[in-house]
């Protein structure tokens, strides 16, 4: 019996032939075809005229040309990869930025023509692109560790969004790493991320208990660039307690103190998306019950803080209407918390120049490799796979 491949090479073998006869001649060949693969006539026409198109030798161009090849492709996607596979509408934006840091560090291994295509490329096609090569990260759900408490009178709530606060007020959450339970002793990470800049810093500290949770905010004091002015966490009796409330009043100037309403996460809209983005999904789902690894998380969160800060763009919803049934809401352009930090007129230019001379001794590369090579250290021995 003829096989496929040899119908198919049949008709390669007759598409001369076709082309140059005439219209009784293609009918004659035809019925021989016809006769000889067992193809319908109209399936016969089909393959010929696909082969017709795609013959080397024909002359005339069909179709539109490409104009974004795949060095193209590979070097977006590259830079997609390097930067923790941003979608489109935060990647796009820094593109020009992050093949100038790329050139600096030597690690630019693309020609003029093609960074010259990359940087041109319409924000359309980046998102198809990246469409093309991006993979959807399974997302373990965990378990809350959330309770109220009752000292919770003692901090107000803070009631509405915020109206355009300065550098320094920021919302704070504690991110679990229990993995399926929340039995036993295990790590937990505190996250801050300021209003104005989303500038974020992150501390681990084993369990959550009132003197570990103070030492993150000391840390995260340290590492803020701008004073810490104020901190809105949820009713987690790790945060409205005596301890950290004494901190907070002791410190110059003082940290005022909010809370967000019980069971009203979207009053936390910003600190609950952060929890994934720069937590969970470096981190994962995973158990991490060896207190021997709360040095080594902390020493990610230095790189890591570098990384997201300086490298890592995020969008704010700048307001939201209503169309309709709909609501259609409206954002800024993609900008990195250190950008905003330079654009913010309210902010010391002594802060800014410190943080430039630090941008410009930032390899996004080694940083990645250093996040790389901590988080398989304190991953090895957990119950759950990461990401």
């Amino acid at each position: 019996m003829m096989t496929m491949i040899t119908k198919q090479e049949i008709l390669k073998d007759k598409l001369e032939d076709y082309l140059k006869a005439d219209r009784e001649g293609k009918g004659v060949l035809l019925n021989h075809l016809e006769l000889v693969t067992g193809f319908n006539r109209k399936a016969i026409i089909r393959r010929l005229k696909d082969s017709q198109l795609s013959d080397p030798l024909k002359t005339d161009d069909r179709g539109r040309t490409e104009v974004y090849g795949p060095r193209v492709t590979e070097a977006l996607k590259d830079i997609w990869l390097l930067f923790d596979q941003l979608c489109a509408e935060r990647l796009h934006p820094q593109l020009a930025e992050y093949v100038k840091v790329l050139k600096q560090t030597k690690a630019w291994k693309y020609s003029d023509t093609v960074t010259k295509l990359l940087l041109q490329m319409s924000l359309a096609t980046c998102k198809r692109r990246i469409g093309g090569f991006a993979k959807i990260k399974g997302r373990r759900k965990g378990k809350g560790t959330t309770k109220p408490t009752s000292l919770k009178e003692i901090i107000p709530i803070r009631r509405g969004p915020w109206d355009n606060p300065p550098a320094g007020k920021g919302e704070v959450d504690t991110v679990a790493h229990c993995g399926s339970t929340v039995a036993g002793d295990f790590a937990f990470t505190v996250q801050y991320t300021d209003v104005a800049t989303i500038w974020t810093c992150l501390s681990a500290q084993w369990n959550k208990g009132q003197e570990a949770t103070t030492q993150s905010f000391k840390r995260i004091k340290s590492r803020l660039p701008f004073s810490l002015l104020a901190i809105d966490p949820d009713s987690g009796s790790e945060f409205i307690n005596w301890t950290l409330k004494g901190w907070c009043d002791q410190q110059t100037p003082i940290v005022e103190m909010t809370r967000i309403r019980p069971y009203y996460k979207n009053d936390h809209a910003r600190i609950e998306q952060k929890n994934y983005t720069n937590v969970r999904n470096f981190l994962g789902y995973t158990r991490i019950e060896d207190p021997n690894k709360i040095p080594l998380m902390n020493e990610l969160y230095d790189y890591l803080e570098d990384y997201i800060n300086f490298f890592l763009p995020s969008q704010k919803c700048l307001k939201k209407e209503r169309q309709g049934s709909k609501y259609r809401r409206v954002y800024d352009k993609a900008t990195t918390a250190y950008q905003r930090v330079l654009d913010d007129s309210n902010i010391d230019q002594g802060i800014k120049n410190v943080l430039k001379s630090k941008y410009a001794k930032l390899n996004p590369i080694t940083l990645k490799k250093n996040i790389d090579r901590l988080l398989k250290r304190i991953l090895t021995g957990t119950r759950y796979t990461p990401r």
